[in-house]
């Protein structure tokens, strides 16, 4: 069983930026493939980011180049680093995680706002 926390939701103007972190209560080593997920109000949940354990990373077209996804390992630790965002990255983003025996975990999910 493995426990995922996030953290560094907030409201934020259009154009800054946020960093989320989500946390692991066990190595993340063994869990090939980590992401983000979102849900806005009345759309459906959708995938923004993924990197597997070998450090493959992608996203979806909406946050290319926006957005970055990383993990340090020795911290248990995902980030999704959130840059230039707009109005319509107001979503709930949850931290994802598989591992290989394709058991999923989910975090809590944090609240990200982005309004003027």
């Amino acid at each position: 069983q493995v426990q995922l926390v996030e953290s560094g939701g907030g409201l934020v103007q259009p154009g800054g930026s946020l960093r989320l972190s989500c946390t692991a209560s066990r190595s993340i080593v063994s869990l090939n493939r980590m992401g983000w997920y979102r849900a806005a109000p009345g759309k459906e949940r959708e995938l923004v980011a993924r990197i597997t354990s070998g450090g493959t990373t992608g996203y979806v077209d909406s946050v290319k180049g926006r957005f970055t996804i990383s993990r340090d390992n020795p911290k248990n630790t995902v980030y999704l680093q959130m840059n230039n965002l707009k109005p319509e990255d107001t979503a709930v983003y949850y931290c994802y995680a598989r591992d290989v025996q394709f058991r999923e975990y989910w975090g809590q999910g944090t609240q990200v706002t982005v309004s003027s």
